[in-house]
């Protein structure tokens, strides 16, 4: 099996370096640093190291180290929940000894030499429970287990989002039974700032709805800069539109200070990540991300957008 495979690259190896994706969420920072806190945890004497770049405001939730270039010289390298290798945080995983691929994205980019990827499953976070439960030496403390509990609640949608399964909810239960505060963690990843309300309340203001369901909102950067708002904190507006009981399907369309329009693509039915595939993206059938080149771009995927959610409403009512 993979999981024997990755276990015993884990037990081989004296020097491990854990990356995620750029833009982290909480999946991202979850399986990194859970992963890293069950292997710390079982073997003291093995170098553990998280690389990265900034994870913006959560940070309090997992932090970086600091690794040096010699750090990969027979290094281990472990990418937990990224699809594809331009999203990998810092571009020096390649430079270890052995690659292994963790994730629940769909399997578009199969990089690695070892990879396991189940994208039935809720989170990576979720995938990385059931290898420390197979193993005989990572161990689930609390640290590993509130860092994989963030990560499997942030990508179910605390538990909403139709990928949660029974299995879910099982290793949910396991993981609080751990020595940490699943209420403040939960609370804590609810909250939001003043200038993301206001974010919410342009969102809600500026929406486009089509009779179908689809629904677009462009948000210029002089309203992100307006707002004081930083990259990350602009996707807690992301889930926004589905709040309406007449969408179905949604794009966010946010203009960057160094490239031109980062889309988030959300369905509560529609498949849209052949969408996003479509321009320059990817991601799960129900959520992925996209990039628009201009506004021209943006036009044709909400053009695209609204035909998906069209097909769909018609198959509903055939």
């Amino acid at each position: 099996m993979i999981q024997d495979d990755i276990l015993q690259a884990i037990d081989a190896a004296d020097t491990i370096i854990i990356h995620r994706h750029v833009n982290p969420d909480p999946d991202a920072l979850g399986s990194q640093g859970g992963l890293a806190a069950a292997i710390r945890a079982g073997y003291p004497a093995k170098k553990v190291l998280l690389a990265g770049g900034p994870v913006g405001n959560l940070a309090w939730l997992s932090t970086m180290d600091e690794v040096e270039d010699a750090d990969y010289a027979g290094a281990l390298v472990i990418v937990c929940d990224t699809a594809n290798q331009p999203r990998v945080s810092d571009p020096r995983f390649g430079e270890g000894a052995k690659l292994i691929k963790i994730d629940h994205h769909p399997n578009d980019d199969a990089y690695g030499d070892l990879q396991w990827v189940v994208p039935e499953a809720s989170s990576t976070s979720e995938l990385l429970f059931d290898l420390i439960q197979a193993s005989d030496h990572l161990v689930l403390d609390a640290a590993a287990a509130r860092l994989l509990y963030a990560g499997i609640v942030g990508d179910t949608g605390r538990f909403l989002f139709n990928n949660t399964t029974p299995h879910t909810l099982e290793v949910a239960a396991a993981l609080i039974k751990q020595d940490f505060d699943p209420t403040a963690l939960n609370n804590r990843m609810n909250q939001i700032t003043l200038a993301q309300a206001k974010l919410q309340g342009y969102v809600f203001n500026h929406l486009t709805v089509t009779p179908d369901g689809a629904a677009w909102v462009v948000i210029p950067l002089a309203t992100v800069q307006a707002l004081g708002l930083t990259a990350d904190q602009v996707h807690a507006a992301v889930g926004t539109p589905g709040r309406l009981d007449s969408v179905v399907a949604w794009a966010m369309f946010v203009e960057q200070d160094d490239a031109p329009y980062r889309v988030n693509l959300r369905s509560k039915g529609p498949v849209i990540n052949d969408l996003a595939r479509a321009h320059n993206g990817g991601g799960h059938p129900l959520a992925s991300g996209a990039k628009a080149q201009d506004l021209e771009e943006a036009a044709q995927i909400q053009t695209a957008l609204s035909a998906l959610v069209t097909t769909y409403k018609e198959t509903l009512n055939a």
